[in-house]
């Protein structure tokens, strides 16, 4: 611990807070987080860009280094504390980076929030309309376009989607956030293992089972890695302030080691169940055409409709596909909420009421910018992006980097590697100490500026990822 610097006591202000009731519960509420279209939709085009096997190898490597590294340091800040990101980083001390470091963890959730709210609403369309039996409708080439063209209907899916989450975040931490988790994520995992099951055994979807498990270095790339590691900040809620804010949230005698662990397991096996479900099927329906599956963003609203059309029981699995896609993409919204809520209420000193209408305020002004983006309002561009593409843009590329910079830097300079694993070891054993240290040190800060220059890169059309 640096001696200048001493760690703030969290013990009087955790006693007037609202804590997970145990380990499920937040175990539930953070995998809750991480799970979300990272994983069903991002994750799968990634890896078939990206060589399937060799970059499912690469992106496991670094989710249990890497990955558990960001995971500790972030849970243990919020849990030392007892704040949400802002007051986490000004509780070490009153210099201006650090109330900076705070604020951009807290800023990219508040400007996250609201375009991932607007792919919600297209995922309820999805479900409403796979209900309703039009599957036929939905593997149509020009539905998609349609749809979101229409700004009318797409606002109104945005916002069923975004008071959802208000709802839940109305409720609290313990009826609301871990209540929503332990029914949700369960029934998550569930739907995802039928319909993998379902996926893998289609006449030829076999050969899109080798392609995505077994690796072929031959497909290795230096943008294997820096696409996994960015994948990786998505999937599993780096940088975004949530783990903090959940970290204060949790109890002195949780094990925050154990608990990490079972959240990169639980996200991992989401993300593989997810591989499985897509590229298998894909691959039966294309006879293995790779060009298919690196579609991106089209892959999940354009191309799997007319998988799940052309496999017979369209209506039904594409139902059971799109609620467990609505129940990932809400439990990650709902984490988004959370922070913003608890940082406003914090920051502001307002109750958690008030807090959470002005967030869902925030999120109606710019989330509907977003939805007219695709509308009335296509003619406007940012940097030649669309709207919400410009908001990915600037949260997942730029900003989570510098965040996540920000955080080991407080680590390495201010709180120390002592009083990390003080903290860790309340409650934890912390046997990846030495790899954290090194992690945390010398390859996090590295990778960090890789990722930020290849995204500076690619937006520039310097390089392609």
């Amino acid at each position: 611990m640096n001696k200048n610097n001493p760690l703030p006591s969290a013990e009087n202000g955790q006693k007037q807070k609202t804590t997970f009731s145990g380990n499920i519960g937040y175990i539930l509420a953070v995998a809750g987080s991480a799970v979300g279209l990272g994983n069903i939709w991002r994750f799968p085009y990634l890896a078939a860009k990206y060589g399937g096997g060799i970059f499912l190898l690469v992106y496991l490597i670094l989710m249990m280094t890497f990955g558990y590294a960001m995971i500790v340091s972030e849970t243990a800040i919020g849990r030392m504390t007892g704040k949400s990101p802002v007051g986490a980083f000004s509780s070490f001390g009153s210099k201006k980076w650090l109330k900076c470091g705070g604020w951009i963890n807290a800023v990219i959730p508040m400007l996250i929030l609201p375009y991932y709210s607007v792919i919600g609403g297209w995922v309820v369309k999805y479900c409403w309309e796979y209900l309703r039996g039009q599957a036929d409708a939905l593997a149509g080439d020009e539905f998609f376009g349609g749809f979101i063209s229409n700004s009318l209907v797409s606002e109104i899916c945005f916002v069923v989607f975004v008071l959802a989450a208000f709802f839940v975040i109305v409720a609290g931490v313990k009826n609301g956030i871990e209540a929503v988790s332990k029914i949700i994520m369960p029934a998550l995992v569930v739907l995802a293992i039928i319909t993998a099951i379902y996926s893998v055994t289609r006449p030829g979807a076999l050969a899109g089972v080798k392609y995505f498990l077994v690796p072929n270095f031959k497909d290795f790339s230096i943008m294997t890695v820096v696409a996994a590691m960015g994948q990786m900040f998505y999937s599993l809620s780096l940088a975004m302030g949530i783990l903090i804010t959940y970290g204060s949230y949790l109890k002195k005698d949780s094990d925050i080691e154990k608990n990490t662990t079972r959240v990169e397991w639980f996200d991992t096996g989401i993300a593989i169940l997810a591989g499985l479900m897509i590229i298998p099927a894909v691959f039966a329906f294309t006879g293995g055409d790779i060009k298919t599956l690196k579609a991106g963003p089209s892959l999940m609203f354009i191309t799997l409709p007319k998988v799940f059309d052309s496999m017979g029981f369209g209506n039904l699995i594409g139902s059971v596909f799109f609620i467990m896609v609505l129940f990932a993409a809400l439990t990650s919204a709902i984490s988004l909420f959370e922070t913003c809520t608890a940082t406003i209420s914090e920051e502001l000193r307002m109750n958690r009421t008030f807090s959470s209408v002005i967030v869902l305020a925030v999120s109606l002004l710019l989330g509907t910018a977003s939805v007219f983006g695709y509308g009335i309002w296509s003619f406007v561009e940012i940097f030649g992006m669309q709207i919400l593409d410009f908001f990915d843009f600037l949260t997942n590329s730029l900003m989570m980097p510098i965040s996540a910079f920000f955080i080991c830097i407080l680590v390495i300079k201010v709180i120390g590697f002592d009083g990390i694993a003080e903290e860790v070891k309340r409650s934890s054993k912390f046997n990846r100490q030495p790899m954290y240290y090194v992690v945390t040190k010398y390859i996090a800060p590295f990778f960090l500026m890789i990722i930020l220059a290849s995204s500076i890169a690619s937006t520039l059309g310097l390089i392609t990822i």
